[in-house]
């Protein structure tokens, strides 16, 4: 495929093997069939209000991170792989408890395998934001060996899902439209494609100029977005021209664990990239409690007020009068909003409840309405006295 010059009349062909190639490798990465176990993985139990992993190559400073941001001790030595399994560790942050996984190193080729690759990658698909440390006196191409074995996994960086609508029908052929200009699709590149996958009946609707390998991203349905902060570690062995010129690239951010610098700013800028959501509750005519908030994340369910109360408890959402807002998502204060007000940082919700109507099925000990008709003339006359 890198050879073949790219042109129109082979860009049809270079599609159908962009998607062959996508079919085989999900093909590889499937369990066997054959019933025997994958090995001890890597995985440990979510906690927290999110999940950051670290990853890189051996001996960039992944441990001494863990080690200075959470207290957990993992050890470190002047030698590779020195962490040879999962260590996990708690970050308390803004009120927040954020789970900090310090991963083993991956080398070149790790989806294929080599240096347990697979099971690393596959913590990696469960985190809310990856942090790739990078060594600064490393040269630049480590970054772009990560990145192409996280994507050959299904791992897309700092992207968003492609909107496009794609699904499977029993007849009609394919039904192929568009709302904007196309310059890299067109229909008899998606019937190419489609037929790769088998499938003959399918509609199709692109809502942006998208590429080949965003339907082929589309098609599989199996593709993880994840965000991700470069962390160059070792800056104390540069020149101030070369941290100033990392430090301006986009979603990276220049660190030394050696000397303790610019950690509190790893910090800040994590935050930034998981915006998390704290939303404090107040009892009415008493004051919030800005000791416990409830953390929301767009990653993990979303930030309206309908998923602030599921996640206070199951039954809130039916019960739900309305609510009082006071914060940046407000216009007034308090404003009284429903289920599908968007909530912002550090609001106070104040939730009321519908009120019950004991008396209309008569619980309680006496009724307090009569079960005669309301107007004299509707009231059934008794019949008159034998005397």
């Amino acid at each position: 495929m890198n050879r073949t010059q790219k042109n129109k009349a082979t860009e049809y062909h270079l599609g159908q093997l962009k998607a062959k190639l996508a079919k085989l490798r999900t093909e590889l990465q499937a369990p066997s069939k054959d019933g025997k176990g994958g090995g001890e993985g890597f995985e440990v139990q979510k906690y927290g209000d999110g999940r950051v992993a670290l990853i890189g190559f051996p001996s960039v400073g992944k441990s001494t991170i863990l080690t200075q941001l959470t207290g957990t001790q993992s050890e470190v030595a002047a030698y590779e792989f020195t962490t040879l399994t999962c260590i996990p560790g708690v970050i308390h942050y803004n009120d927040a408890k954020i789970q900090l996984l310090d991963l083993p190193g991956i080398i070149e080729g790790a989806a294929q395998g080599k240096g347990r690759g697979r099971q690393v990658i596959a913590v990696c698909k469960s985190a809310d934001l990856l942090l790739m440390v990078l060594d600064a006196s490393k040269p630049d191409f480590h970054r772009d060996i990560l990145t192409r074995e996280l994507e050959s996994v299904g791992i897309r960086l700092n992207r968003t899902p492609p909107n496009i609508y794609f699904k499977k029908k029993k007849t009609g052929g394919i039904s192929f439209n568009a709302v904007v200009p196309l310059t890299h699709l067109d229909e008899k590149m998606c019937q190419r494609i489609l037929q790769e996958y088998k499938c003959h009946n399918a509609d199709i609707l692109l809502k942006e100029d998208s590429t080949v390998d965003d339907l082929i991203d589309v098609i599989e349905g199996n593709r993880r977005y994840v965000k991700c902060l470069y962390v160059y570690n070792k800056i104390d062995v540069c020149s101030m021209e070369e941290v100033d010129e990392i430090a301006r690239r986009p979603n990276s951010i220049p660190i030394s664990c050696y000397q303790n610098l610019n950690l509190d700013g790893l910090l800040v800028k994590m935050w930034e990239m998981m915006a998390l959501v704290r939303v404090y509750t107040k009892k009415v005519g008493a004051k919030p409690d800005f000791g416990d908030p409830v953390i929301l994340s767009s990653d993990r369910g979303g930030t309206l007020l309908e998923h602030l109360c599921r996640q206070i408890h199951n039954s809130m959402v039916a019960q739900l009068n309305y609510a009082l807002v006071w914060g940046t998502s407000s216009k007034h204060y308090p404003q009284r909003c429903g289920l599908s007000h968007n909530l912002e940082d550090e609001d106070v919700v104040q939730i009321v409840k519908k009120k019950v109507d004991t008396a209309a099925d008569g619980r309680g000990r006496f009724k307090t309405k009569s079960d005669a008709p309301l107007r004299i003339s509707d009231r059934e006359k008794k019949a008159a006295l034998k005397t």
